[in-house]
């Protein structure tokens, strides 16, 4: 099973290999390394080009209400609204708050499902970047009672 670090690693080699003959516009797709550096929700969304941040009833984040391992804690990202770009997944108090970012096309229904790590308990955020550099978000609070990332 590949680690997050190792995906990334192997991302952003592919995004160089297809930038170097002459795919440019894959460089950036496969890593932002500003976005999944960023420490909270306002400077990722900065970071991924989107402007105004807004909560959602249209958009809806799950996720257990306590973690017993934090070490893998399941979470889901989804929206039914049209226009959506990208739909990102936050842990607010990890050391980078970026967990997951999927990019959405009209031929793809924005429900994303991962595992994330954390340390501590924590607001979770699902967020929808829409084509017009809106960015709109659900959260929830997830506990955790045996820390995942040291802590």
């Amino acid at each position: 099973m590949q680690t997050r670090r190792e995906t990334l690693k192997q991302s952003a080699l592919v995004a160089g290999m297809l930038a170097a003959a002459g795919f440019p516009q894959f460089a950036n797709a496969a890593y932002n390394k500003a976005a999944f550096d960023a420490k909270t929700l306002q400077e990722v969304v900065k970071a991924l080009g989107a402007g105004a941040v807004s909560e959602s009833k249209d958009v809806t984040i799950t996720g257990p209400d306590i973690a017993e391992n934090g070490a893998v804690v399941p979470l889901s990202a989804s929206t039914s609204l049209s226009g959506v770009k990208q739909m990102l997944v936050l842990v607010e108090k990890n050391p980078a708050a970026m967990v997951a970012l999927f990019n959405v096309t009209d031929s793809i229904d924005a429900n994303f499902s991962t595992r994330a790590k954390m340390g501590q308990s924590s607001d979770v955020y699902a967020v929808a970047i829409m084509a017009d550099g809106k960015a709109l978000f659900a959260k929830k609070e997830v506990k955790v009672t045996l820390g995942g990332c040291g802590g």
